[in-house]
């Protein structure tokens, strides 16, 4: 063993038992399980059958079930998946596919492996289920056949869901049933990236085209289960799959995992070797939550690397704190990758994408109508708000041009009209001749003087009817006695004094 190795088996082993001395409350063993694929020989495990959340490696188990019922006959690559509402309300990740989008089964398949899309696999349980819970008892009956022990399925996704866990050593049993069980259906999860419409979405796996030999399979996260991944890759003809789980970034995830394929192709795993088969069941009950150390509030949300380079960042709270001492055993060697600061590892840029096409509707052709379609639909959407908005906006500004034309008399106090005013003009009072009363009535009761005055301008004599009554009584015969004339003329007078009290 050279003093290089020492020096880090030293380190290794000091920084395992300063984490056994800190408690066990504080610290975590995150999962990690490396197998061979033929054999289903163990060459290194650590927390191999504790429960875990799975997040989106879910979808392996997914995809499994999905090729089984084409195996069948029960469906085909060809079936058409339709999105539903609920399905289309699922979070991201997500295509966004508006309920009523088909799309075929294969190209659901390649969008949930590649985008880890979680519309597309509710509608795929719901489609091949006849309902999400259906597709879960399928996942269940499933994972019992083909020896998943730890496994308990509620969702074809894997989001967040209480009930849901699995084991990286279940997981690995997924795998090799995946590439031993559907050999022509291999690719499917090794696609670097997937192209729809004019958008290229790379897949999460950042192994791909970064390790040599890397081939699959699936990653996943949730802030309660931290950074999953299965991975698989073939080296001078060997394959291997790692399973990390746990792990507090995209970064540490994928270094991790090539270090162990590292160690992995450097063992050979004898004829002594465990099975996953034969590894003892856990002692821990449930899945513990990584919230806390993931999902920091006062941190930035992880995400998933770019196409450049990736390197280990020394010093890593979150590294340490999910780090867990390797058991004592012959992997004692390996003691150093449990510790993500302990090593200068990188991985070189990703490799040029080589995107696969996917549409919806049943061939590239329909689906170009589609999008045709939606994007129209979607234009006539924009439309329609920015014009409601506008309507909007216009009625507003109305209404307030309106309640301040009303409010201005009452403010200034002007132009209010008088409570007792009418619609009418006064009548105006027609003054009544000496010796005319009699005649005057029979004027205005033939003409109706009074809707004259009313409806006459202002600026008119008022004296007009009075002439005209005059004349009237002056035209009668004047043969009457003075004193006839005389009471007249006391008549008239007291008439035109009681019109003016009236």
């Amino acid at each position: 063993m050279s003093n290089r190795l020492l020096r880090r088996l030293v380190l290794g082993l000091a920084t395992a038992a300063g984490l056994l001395g800190a408690g066990a409350a504080g610290a975590v063993t995150a999962p990690i399980l490396v197998v061979e694929v033929d054999s289903g020989k163990v060459i290194y495990a650590q927390g191999a059958t504790d429960p875990w959340f799975p997040a989106s490696i879910t979808k392996l188990m997914t995809a499994y079930v999905a090729l089984d019922m084409v195996r069948q006959g029960k469906v085909s690559l060809d079936t058409l998946i339709t999105i539903s509402p609920a399905a289309a309300a699922e979070p991201p990740s997500k295509m966004g596919f508006r309920p009523g989008t088909q799309l075929t089964l294969d190209n659901a398949l390649k969008i949930i492996m590649v985008k880890s899309a979680n519309d597309v696999a509710w509608a795929i349980g719901e489609n091949l289920g006849g309902s999400v819970e259906g597709f879960a008892a399928l996942m269940n009956e499933t994972a019992a056949r083909i020896g998943m022990r730890e496994s308990r399925w509620t969702n074809p996704n894997g989001l967040p869901d209480a009930r849901q866990w699995t084991s990286a050593r279940d997981m690995a049993v997924l795998g090799r049933a995946l590439i031993r069980d559907f050999p022509d259906n291999r690719a499917l999860f090794s696609i670097s990236a997937i192209q729809f419409g004019k958008s290229i979405m790379a897949n999460h796996n950042g192994l791909l085209g970064r390790y040599a030999g890397a081939d699959g399979m699936k990653t996943g996260f949730i802030c309660s289960g931290g950074f999953n991944v299965v991975a698989s890759a073939t080296r001078n003809g060997r394959r291997l799959i790692t399973i990390v789980m746990g792990q507090p970034s995209a970064r540490e995830r994928d270094l991790k995992a090539s270090d162990l394929f590292d160690y992995g192709f450097g063992q050979s795993a004898g004829w002594t070797a465990q099975t996953i088969d034969s590894l003892p069941a856990s002692t821990i009950s449930e899945p513990p939550d990584l919230r806390p150390y993931i999902c920091d509030k006062r941190k930035a949300l992880p995400v998933d690397e770019g196409p450049g380079p990736i390197a280990s960042q020394a010093g890593s709270e979150n590294a340490s704190i999910l780090a867990a001492a390797a058991p004592v055993g012959s992997a004692l060697a390996f003691a150093t990758l449990n510790n993500g600061s302990l090593k200068g590892r990188a991985l070189p840029p990703r490799a040029p994408l080589q995107p696969i096409l996917v549409w919806i509707g049943r061939d590239p052709a329909e689906g170009a109508i589609a999008l045709n379609e939606q994007a129209e639909a979607e234009k006539a959407e924009r439309a329609a708000k920015i014009a409601e908005a506008r309507k909007t906006k216009l009625e507003a500004a109305n209404a307030k041009r309106e309640a301040s034309r009303l409010a201005k008399p009452a403010a200034n106090g002007k132009g209010a009209v008088p409570a007792t005013a009418s619609a009418y003009a006064p009548v105006e009072t027609t003054p009544v001749i000496a010796g005319g009363a009699k005649s005057s009535t029979k004027a205005d009761a033939g003409k109706k003087p009074v809707a004259k005055a009313a409806t006459k301008p202002a600026h008119k004599s008022p004296e007009k009817p009075a002439a005209k009554a005059a004349d009237k009584s002056t035209a009668k015969p004047a043969a009457k006695s003075s004193k006839s004339a005389a009471k007249a003329s006391g008549t008239g007078k007291t008439s035109a004094a009681r019109s003016a009290e009236d």
